[in-house]
């Protein structure tokens, strides 16, 4: 039970959870209800085991990066963390890194077998990211910046992937109707919106954990963003990203009322943007570890608080 416990922490299955409620969500509330109906009876449509399956890989090759990060994270760990420290700790850094292989590889391996039935745009980005994890892990964490855009694409990759895995067009030439076309636009419409909204919530966090981080970092020879400019400056640019965020979120709401979908706006007001003013003064206000370790609890429920949006939207679409 311990061993098992110890696990699931490795692979933060709670984030993993995330995903699973996320990719679900786009799917059955955004993309379904956008589909003309005769795509459903189609030879191309996408399966609802096909679908599972993306969502495995999804979660595997994201628990494989998690794992390869608290593999090369364990001095740093030491430090900033150690009572959730799980490598060394629970389990051996050799099988650390062979469920990191394995979770890896089987994500890579049911991409490849969901490309075979929708295209291979899925498998090619799917090892990418598997690459861009184990390179965020071992060189990209410590630099200026990058790190924190790869996680943040990362995210929004999660959405993204799903309008190249139901998109016929990209494979299928002569099923282009006028009502798949009409429906793809609109599920790439959505899939931007969230997926931008995913994208720069999660730089703020990922900012923000790095002025959480920052003692073990600094030990370690690391040069995240508030190592280098100092924590003034990293507030500040946090602080512009979140304003990004509340004015986009504000903007997309006229659009919203212009369509009537007026029970849309008004929790995209009291539950996104409200919350987001609020995390922009307690931003202001932090000033130590756990200052910021709340604040990055915070965004973490808006970012659920935003995926749950979709189930809104299922009844407009």
């Amino acid at each position: 039970m311990k061993l098992t416990l110890a696990f699931l922490q490795l692979v933060r299955w709670p984030n993993l959870l995330f995903i699973i409620i996320t990719q679900l969500l786009f799917y059955y509330c955004i993309i379904s209800p956008s589909l003309p109906a005769d795509y459903f009876q189609s030879p191309y449509a996408l399966h609802a085991w096909v679908l599972y399956l993306l969502i495995v890989a999804s979660v595997c090759i994201a628990a494989g990066g998690y794992i390869i990060n608290d593999y090369f994270d364990i001095n740093i760990d030491q430090v900033n963390k150690p009572e959730k420290r799980v490598v060394e700790k629970s389990i051996k850094r050799r099988t650390a890194i062979l469920l990191h292989l394995f979770f890896t590889l089987a994500g890579i391996a049911i991409s490849f077998y969901i490309s075979l039935q929708t295209n291979f745009i899925i498998v090619l980005a799917n090892i990418g990211c598997a690459a861009l994890l184990w390179f965020y892990s071992t060189t990209f964490k410590k630099k200026l910046l990058s790190g924190n855009i790869i996680i943040s694409a990362l995210t929004a990759w999660t959405i993204i992937v799903l309008y190249f895995a139901v998109n016929p067009l990209y494979h299928i030439r002569h099923f282009q109707s006028y009502e798949m076309q009409t429906a793809m636009k609109t599920i790439f419409k959505f899939a931007v919106l969230y997926a931008g909204f995913a994208f720069i919530i999660s730089l703020i966090r990922e900012v923000v954990k790095d002025m959480e981080d920052m003692v073990g970092d600094a030990r370690y020879g690391c040069k995240t963003m508030p190592i280098v400019w100092g924590v003034q400056a990293t507030k500040v640019f946090a602080a512009v990203w979140l304003v990004v965020l509340i004015g986009a979120i504000a903007i997309v709401q006229f659009y919203v009322l212009h369509s009537g979908w007026w029970w849309s706006a008004l929790y995209s007001l009291l539950l996104l943007v409200g919350p987001l003013l609020w995390l922009l003064n307690q931003l202001y206000k932090a000033q130590n570890s756990k200052d910021f370790h709340a604040i990055s609890k915070s965004i973490k429920l808006i970012m659920l608080v935003g995926i749950l949006s979709m189930l809104i939207l299922r009844f407009y679409l």
